[in-house]
């Protein structure tokens, strides 16, 4: 990262993260040595918040207990749609039902996904990720979820445009076909993937997402974007 600081790139750091603050994401980060800060980083939260207000939406959340404060300043009162992020342990039973008693409840069912990712790896092993729970609610509710964050092309455009730079002049490096690539791809950027993380050699033979090289891991990806300038 203070390789392609010193160069003068852009840098942001687009994360599906929702299981915690910008805050708290960043100050982890920090423990491990990487130089971040929280105007580096674009994540589903604040950028569903937007949307809440733009729309006078008022959510019943599905969330984490660490991402709450991420909606401080919106009205919860009364809700009029849902909005779910990996709850982990909160993906109770209970906790769904509650969220598909709202939905179903409502006219025109609003369902605001903080992603859609399947699942993600943690030093423990792979977790079910906020697009499996999403899906039950929408079969369950026969409703679409608007999803924020990854791939969602509107997602990766806030963060182009906060950088002020068009898609063709940005490269994505992610550990995702899915959402880190074929997300950047559609919405024109170039995409590396990293053979990390959650990586798994039959990415390779994706039937749709091609990323526009590989790498082994970040420090090859930075090399390789370094030699293009």
């Amino acid at each position: 990262l203070n390789r392609i600081k010193a160069s003068g790139l852009k840098l942001r750091f687009c994360t599906n993260e929702t299981q915690a603050t910008r805050e708290q994401f960043v100050k982890k980060l920090r423990g491990m040595g990487f130089d971040i800060s929280v105007a580096e980083v674009t994540a589903p939260a604040p950028a569903a918040c937007r949307i809440l207000k733009e729309r006078s939406l008022r959510p019943h959340l599905l969330v984490h207990n660490d991402l709450v404060p991420e909606f401080a300043e919106i009205d919860k009162a009364n809700p009029n749609c849902v909005v779910i992020g990996d709850a982990a342990e909160n993906f109770t039973y209970a906790n769904l039902n509650e969220a598909f008693r709202v939905l179903i409840g409502m006219e025109k069912p609003v369902l605001i996904s903080l992603g859609r990712g399947r699942y993600y790896k943690e030093t423990d092993g792979l977790k079910l990720d906020v697009g499996a729970y999403m899906k039950a609610l929408e079969y369950a509710c026969d409703v679409q979820a608007e999803v924020v964050g990854k791939p969602a092309k509107a997602f990766f455009e806030s963060a182009l445009a906060e950088m002020g730079v068009p898609p063709q002049e940005a490269i994505m490096i992610g550990d995702d076909i899915v959402n880190d690539v074929g997300g950047a791809q559609r919405c024109g950027m170039r995409a590396l993937q990293v053979r990390t993380g959650k990586y798994r050699p039959c990415d390779e033979n994706h039937p749709h997402v091609k990323p526009d090289a590989y790498v082994s891991n970040l420090a090859e990806a930075v090399d390789i974007i370094l030699q293009q300038l």
